[in-house]
């Protein structure tokens, strides 16, 4: 499958697609391990093999029991004394560390009792002592001294040999290295070891992977996809591994492999060097010196490889001879649309593969039972619980052998049919996990465009008389400045959508908050001399306000032209509300003010004041009244001010108090400063205010009142200013500083308009959704506004789970639950729905980024270019194109989940059906029967009339409640079905119905909160507990002595919690996740046998999870909370983990303010460690600020 087959003539050739890598031997001089440490080492395993023995004998387990036990100690006796002769003692007490850690749960050598695993357990822990005492102690000491260590037996010569040839490429700049190895601890403690030493040497990181040896797992299959994946990506340098990597990893940047163990066949050796892709790469086989027969089979194994290259290209031109003629008249099963053949002698392996690839938890590996009658010629196979094909029963003649190759053949044709094995004869959860790594690797380029509105563009046609649309921007102060604010006229060529056109907002100012309050003003003509007059003084307001200079405003009046540009006209609005025009033409007119002569254009003024009507200024001698509300610059300094008013009592021979507390008069200090001589020292001084920043003022605050500037107001000679615009107040200025903001605002939901308008066009049915709804699911958090996407996310990450949940329940009803849940990613995951998403566009109208004042584009500035291109968003929609920048892939997802959501919260599931429809994800909510091919007979082990009366709900379908309490581990075949696939449909709808519980009953709570309670609300420990509490833990049906074990642990620990930590993150203890499961598989079946009444499952459900979390008792999760603290606070973390007598040992560490705050959790749980060790270094954190705060 999805593979390539080249033909080639030559070797030349074929190089070009396959290169070979070039083997090397590598020759290490085998030297023991000191005597004495090796005589020490053998006489204690044998007498702690004996010592535990005994102990097992004295507790008389009986047959079973103690065999199994003995067999375990007796393994583990023989894995200690490989590492500790073969590999070096400090290895040896690594792997003793690994096999006696509480989380490894790693062999599969038989389940033993309670009694024998604590045997085994302190067998493996007083193994781990004895190594202790062969290593040094001691903080000083460690690893790594190759030559002190091999001396001292810690490491064998062989891996230091392999150390040392590593070391040979450290200066390739991307090392992708695989390490093969005969045994699966070998790979662990040499992994171990390379990652404790190559960090001192070189920034290679080192990863293991390791399939099931000898009765050993190490990994799941999702952590063996992790490992691959990093190596992939590069993250990952190095790969110690069994042959489990023999086939099937293609790595083209792979460019070393080491065959620390050699191979045994030439299958192996071809296939281990095969996975070198790069050119010029090397294949090292370590040997032992003087180990003739092993150098012999390698010259060999060379050899044979060389002649089987040549065959094939031999025989590339000939055709391939029929495979049936290579049966040897073997009976099997054909599929014909592909030539797959599965015969007899293969039957057992598929199916075993196959089983494999079921689903499976911690108590329960799938396998299948094959009972064989051989006398009466009967093989009874039964598969697994989520297998579609429970039991196969032949009847035949032959051996035993034959009988189970007989009913595995037949098993793998009606897997076939049922099409649980595809059409090549792999299981169908090969082909998904294919497909959906084909979707993972697709390449995304995060450099995305960004869409500006056309409503507020044109190509300026030059008419006499232009038509536009005015809206009316009200401001209103809700704090107390002596400064007033204006209101603004907004003048655009086309209309706004009505939820856009009257508006309401507020601005985080400095002082309080501003009120903001747009509305329709009709329709007013504007001829073209007045445009180009209104488009001349907001391009100069802006100018002044974004730059406090006059540099760039000679460059922005040549403003006819014909290119596409923003256009949109901001001016100030007169007080009167009476006045038909509501533009201030007189303060945009001041724009004209003459730069010479300004007295003609000013006469008969009837100044009235105590000092001289006319001033000198830089213009000429002016009316004082002129100067009163102008802006001015002065040039001998490039600074601008607006002017407020005449200081009548201070002139230029006035006393000044510098900041040195000096005094001295103006006249003095304009002299000694700038070197200039003031002419005209008797003319009042000015009031002049310096110009206001242009902030953000969308953006979140919580800063208190800040206090006037010193420098706010300064007292200016009229005879240094220059006029620039007259008559304006300061206060026009002041609130154009708000515009830049408040247009932003308004840009912002006119893209949301137009990616509204680009789904109504392909939509049949009227659907109507506030525009700031679609505004807040296109707005991240990094924006820093009041509002963003995550609330939206998580409805719509949850109705979408659960829609397409349900869809694939009713549609694949017999595919088991592993299947069901990658066909749901390849739907719903992130890179799916990011795809999705870029489909439709919708990148371009993404906010991901703070409003940065200096980026705006002033409308109908020319001074810099902002150039607009064309984009279509359909054949008959077109937007505009301001520019690009970096959108990540999570986010576009995130953008498609909380749009969903903005659909579900407004319009109904309707609604966010028919959205999804667009966007390509087609589900429905038809109610399509469960079609069960078995009923389950009565007298099952389960109190049925009990549990109905706990969930207040009677079952049409008995059989539903007997599935979902059934584990995959119980294997009675009168219950032909286990809980995993109503747990899949129920996991979605509890999710679905807790987060539109919680939306809707606390709409005024912030994003984050949102997020917050569902994920507190809806995760497995809360589930399971509640199952403890309800005593729902007595009615599951399993075979797990290893399950039962931790469901009463459990059922002890609950005994002990109050109802605050048994809900939310304060619990320290890890549940089973049976336990939560059965709360979901119970809901799935309830939602099943009411014909997916959703609402009746949660009345059903909801008062077992009582109490609900509410926003007063929520407890945030302490790893997130920890996380979010360090970034705020820019602190350092580090995560440790390690082993130490047998428990895995998890360490994080902040360091603030010089002090460390540390904890280290011995929780056997990964992530349940994390939150206990981030729970208590938060709480030593928050003391630490408190402490300092109140200093």
């Amino acid at each position: 499958m999805s593979s390539k087959v080249y033909t080639c003539v030559s070797d030349s050739v074929l190089a070009e697609y396959i290169p070979f890598s070039t083997p090397k031997l590598k020759i290490y001089k085998h030297i023991e391990i000191p005597y004495v440490i090796f005589e020490h080492v053998a006489k204690n395993l044998s007498s702690l093999k004996e010592k535990h023995l005994n102990f097992l004998k004295e507790l008389n387990l009986g047959g079973l029991a103690t065999i199994s036990t003995e067999k375990r100690i007796s393994k583990l006796l023989l894995t200690f004394f490989f590492c500790a002769t073969e590999l070096g003692v400090w290895l040896a007490l690594k792997a003793a560390e690994f096999l006696s850690c509480d989380e490894s749960d790693v062999f599969l050598w038989g389940k033993l009792d309670i009694h024998g695993e604590k045997i085994v357990k302190d067998f493996t822990l007083d193994v781990l002592k004895l190594f202790l005492t062969c290593i040094p102690s001691g903080p000083e000491w460690s690893i790594g001294d190759m030559d002190a260590d091999m001396e001292a037996g810690f490491l064998t010569s062989k891996v230091v040999c392999l150390i040392e040839s590593l070391l040979e490429y450290r200066e390739y700049k991307d090392l992708r290295c695989i390490i093969f190895v005969e045994r699966v601890i070998t790979a662990v403690v040499l992994q171990i070891l390379l990652s404790e030493v190559l960090p001192k040497l070189s920034s290679w990181k080192t990863s293991y992977m390791a399939g099931n040896h000898a009765g050993l797992q190490t990994q799941s299959r999702k952590e063996q996809n992790e490992v691959v994946g990093e190596f992939r990506k590069g993250t990952v340098n190095i790969i110690v591994a069994t042959s489990i990597l023999e086939e099937g990893l293609d790595v083209q940047t792979c460019n070393l492999v080491v065959r620390f163990d050699p191979s045994a066949t030439v299958s192996s050796f071809i296939q281990s060097r095969g996975r070198a892709r790069m050119q010029n790469s090397d294949f090292l086989l370590m040997v032992r010196s003087g180990d003739t027969p092993t150098v012999s089979r390698v010259k060999n194994f060379l050899a044979s490889g060389d002649i089987m290259r040549k065959e094939s290209l031999r025989h590339a031109s000939l055709a391939c001879s029929p495979l049936e003629s290579t049966l040897n008249n073997e009976e099997f099963y054909r599929v014909e649309s592909t030539g797959a053949i599965v015969t007899m002698s293969s039957s057992i392996a598929l199916i075993y593969f196959f089983c494999s690839r079921l689903p499976s938890d911690g108590y329960f590996k799938p396998s299948p039972r094959c009972l064989i009658d051989e006398e009466r010629g009967i093989c009874t196979l039964d598969l697994p619980k989520s297998s579609p094909i429970s039991t196969i029963r032949v009847e035949s003649k032959g051996n035993a052998q034959m009988l189970k190759q007989i009913a595995c053949l037949e098993a793998c044709k009606q897997l076939h049919l049922s099409g649980a094995l595809t059409d090549n004869l792999v299981p169908a959860i090969v082909l998904e996990e294919t497909v959906a790594q084909e979707l993972r690797n697709e390449p995304y380029y995060d450099e995305k465009v960004s869409y500006f509105p056309p409503e507020l563009v044109s190509h300026c046609p030059n008419e006499s008389v232009q038509t536009y649309h005015s809206y009316l921007i009200e401001l209103k102060k809700n704090y107390e400045y002596d400064l007033p604010v204006h209101n603004i006229i907004l003048v655009v060529r086309r209309e706004f959508e009505t939820d856009v056109g009257n508006i309401s907002f507020e601005l985080e100012v400095d002082r309080g908050n501003l009120t903001v309050d747009m509305k329709y003003a009709g329709v007013i003509p504007l001829t073209s001399e007045q445009v180009h007059l209104a488009r001349r003084f907001q391009t100069t307001a802006f100018r002044v306000l974004f730059d406090h200079n006059l540099s760039k405003i000679d460059n922005i009046f040549d403003l006819r032209d014909d290119s596409i540009k923003v256009d949109y006209l901001l001016l100030p609005a007169t007080s009167s509300q009476q006045n038909t025009s509501v533009i201030d033409w007189t303060s945009v007119s001041s724009v004209c003010f003459p730069r010479e002569n300004p007295s003609i254009n000013h006469k008969r003024c009837f100044c009235s004041m105590c000092y001289s009507p006319y001033m000198h200024t830089k213009n000429g001698l002016v009316c004082a009244c002129v100067l009163e509300n102008s802006l001015v610059v002065t040039p001998h300094n490039g600074r601008v001010y607006c002017v407020t008013g005449i200081i009548a009592e201070l002139n230029g021979e006035s006393q000044l108090k510098m900041r040195d507390g000096k005094v001295t008069t103006y006249k003095n200090y304009f002299e000694a400063q700038h070197g200039i001589c003031l002419r005209f020292v008797q003319e009042s001084l000015l009031n002049g205010k310096r110009i206001f920043q242009v902030q953000n003022y969308l953006q979140r605050r919580r800063q208190q009142k800040e206090k006037e500037s010193s420098k706010a107001s300064v007292e200016l000679p009229s005879e240094l200013c220059l006029i620039v615009m007259s008559p304006i107040s300061i206060g026009t200025f002041y609130s154009f500083s708000f515009l830049p903001s408040i247009v932003h605002r308004i840009e912002s939901l006119l893209i949301a308009v137009n990616l509204r308008k680009m789904y109504v066009d392909h939509c049949t049915q009227n659907v109507v959704i506030p525009t700031i709804k679609v505004l807040e699911a296109i707005t991240t958090k990094k924006c820093q506004e009041k509002f963003h996407l995550e609330s939206l996310e998580t409805l719509g990450d949850s109705f979408l789970k659960y829609a397409t949940s349900q869809q694939l329940f009713k549609t694949y009803q017999s595919h088991h639950e592993g299947l069901l849940s990658l066909k749901k990613d390849k739907i719903i995951s992130n890179v799916a729905l990011r795809k999705i998403g870029c489909d439709r566009k919708l990148p371009g109208f993404i906010r991901n980024e703070a409003f940065d004042p200096k980026m705006w584009i002033i409308p109908g500035d020319r001074s810099e270019d902002h150039k607009l291109e064309v984009d279509f968003l359909s054949s008959t929609r077109k937007i505009y194109v301001k520019g690009k920048r970096k959108v990540k892939s999570k986010t576009v997802a995130d953008v498609v989940e909380a749009l969903i959501g903005a659909f579900l919260s407004t319009g109904g599931e309707v609604a966010a059906l028919l959205f999804m429809d667009w966007l390509g994800i087609q589900v429905d909510f038809v109610n399509i029967p469960y079609e069960r091919q078995f009923r389950i007979l009565p007298g099952i082990p389960i109190n049925i009339p009990s549990i109905e009366s706990l969930l207040n709900y009677r079952f049409n379908d008995p059989s539903l409640l007997v599935e979902a309490l059934t584990h995959g581990s119980y294997m009675m075949l009168e219950i032909p079905g286990c809980y995993q696939r109503l747990e899949f449909l129920g996991d979605a709808v509890l999710d679905y119905m807790v987060t539109m519980h919680l939306y809707h009953k606390y709409p005024g709570l912030s994003p984050g909160m949102i997020t917050d309670l569902r994920s507190a609300s809806v995760n497995n420990d809360c589930y399971a507990l509640s199952a403890v509490n309800a005593g729902l833990h007595k009615h599951i049906l399993h075979a797990s002595s290893e399950l039962q074990k931790h469901i009463m642990t459990t059922v002890t620990n609950f005994k002990q919690l109050s109802l605050e930590s048994t809900f939310g993150w304060e619990s320290e203890t890890a549940y089973p996740k049976v336990l939560g499961d059965i709360i979901e598989s119970l809901a799935g079946a309830i939602l099943v046998d009411s014909g997916y009444n959703k609402e009746r499952v949660f009345a059903c459900i909801r008062p077992l999870l009582e109490p609900m979390i509410t926003p007063e008792t929520v407890k945030h999760h302490p790893a997130k909370e920890l996380n979010e603290l360090i970034q705020r606070e820019n602190y350092h973390m580090k995560k440790h983990v390690s082993i130490e007598e047998g428990v895995r040992l998890t360490t994080i560490e902040v360091e603030a303010n010089g002090v460390k705050h540390k904890y280290t959790s011995a929780a056997s749980d990964k992530n349940m460690a994390i939150k206990v060790a981030s729970k208590y270094v938060l709480q030593s954190l928050q003391q630490s600020i408190t402490g300092i705060q109140a200093r």
